[in-house]
């Protein structure tokens, strides 16, 4: 895509952290948007932020997890604006659990949403998405994509079922820039940094019943020390979009962790080869 304004573009997840970040750049930049979320009190404080600033947007509920919602959300969206030019994916959970320790459940649930709601969305969009007048999706991953991190190296968490699925996000999404190219659908995987967000709280409130059900939880009171704004992030995203780049890096300054996993793999290569 080579132009924002006055496109029609749906967020998932956008109620709250990159996902509402990510809204309010659309709208910034022209879009009329459709703000999705499970928690729809979340996406009207989204849109209505938006409609207050003088963009143009609407809230509509959606559950990720569910093919069914999925498509009743794409049609409610071009009820409302039109054609779908941009979309975006903005779902995920984090389980702090040591690998070997992890359940059936744990996986089933992380996989499901961390990675199963990204495939359900894109099967639902991309058809409605080769219209040629322009179009592009973006789905969340994360840094954790890009790296490995130990407990010792992100605040004591073990990230191994989240990294784990954001690896093959990654790796979805590259494969599926290359099939959608010829339709023109654009395809960028967004690896952001440490971003504000109550991503935790919301996904355990919102646990579906067959993966063990709600577990209640308050909402972060503050951002970790360091956070980027949701805003902030989704002005990448925007510009992303626009440079229709595969990688979006909402924190270039990370690049030495990546520069070190490669040299690792280098390694690697230069001992196999060097027999």
């Amino acid at each position: 895509m080579d132009r924002i304004d006055g496109s029609n573009a749906v967020v998932v997840g956008g109620g709250s952290g990159v996902g509402r970040g990510t809204c309010v750049a659309l709208a910034r930049a022209g879009a009329r948007v459709v703000v999705a979320d499970i928690e729809l009190d979340a996406a009207e404080s989204t849109a209505a932020a938006i409609v207050s600033a003088g963009g143009e947007a609407v809230a509509l509920h959606v559950d990720g997890t569910d093919t069914d919602s999925l498509s009743a959300l794409a049609d409610s969206a071009e009820a409302s604006f039109g054609a779908v030019n941009v979309f975006a994916n903005n779902v995920g959970v984090i389980v702090d659990v040591p690998l070997v320790e992890a359940t059936e459940q744990q996986w089933a649930w992380v996989l499901d949403l961390n990675l199963m709601s990204i495939v359900r969305g894109v099967n639902v969009f991309a058809p409605r998405m080769r219209h040629g007048e322009g179009a592009h999706i973006v789905n969340t991953a994360s840094m954790a994509a890009l790296f490995a991190g130990k407990p010792l190296q992100v605040g004591g968490v073990h990230l191994g079922l989240y990294t784990a699925t954001k690896h093959a996000i990654l790796g979805y999404s590259e494969i599926l820039r290359s099939e959608l190219a010829p339709a023109g659908i654009g395809v960028s995987v967004l690896c952001p940094g440490l971003v504000a967000s109550n991503l935790m709280a919301t996904s355990l409130r919102n646990r579906p019943e067959r993966h063990g059900g709600p577990v209640p939880t308050e909402s972060t009171a503050a951002a970790p020390p360091g956070s980027m704004a949701p805003e902030d992030a989704g002005e990448f995203v925007v510009r992303g979009i626009l440079g229709d780049r595969l990688h979006i890096l909402t924190h270039p300054e990370a690049q030495p962790i990546v520069d070190a996993r490669h040299a690792t793999l280098l390694d690697d290569f230069a001992f196999f080869r060097d027999r």
